[in-house]
């Protein structure tokens, strides 16, 4: 189970960012930061996808399977390539709209 300050950690480095909105993906509104372009240092961008992946819901979207980490309000999660190698973490917005996703359609 998460800890308070590990929360506490992870919404403070989530308010440093600035998410970019994902432009080619209009239908499935989310946004997302990258690696190195954004303000986490490298060890805090390891911690954030470790905490997604050990803490997340694993859920479908689709073909995928990944967990979610949910967050006052937003669920972020990685494409799965090895911690080292994921150079994007998304986010979205959760509504109730959103839960027809397990088909792999946002709506």
């Amino acid at each position: 189970m998460i800890t308070d300050k590990e929360w506490d950690k992870l919404q403070e480095m989530i308010a440093r960012c600035k998410w970019t909105f994902a432009k080619t993906m209009p239908w499935c509104p989310h946004e997302y930061i990258v690696r190195g372009k954004c303000p986490l240092s490298e060890e805090e961008f390891q911690y954030f996808i470790e905490m997604q992946r050990n803490y997340g819901k694993v859920e479908r979207w689709g073909k995928y399977i990944t967990p979610y980490l949910y967050i006052d309000g937003y669920k972020y999660w990685t494409m799965g390539a090895p911690v080292e190698e994921t150079i994007v973490i998304n986010r979205a917005k959760v509504t109730i709209e959103r839960r027809s996703e397990s088909d792999g359609e946002c709506r």
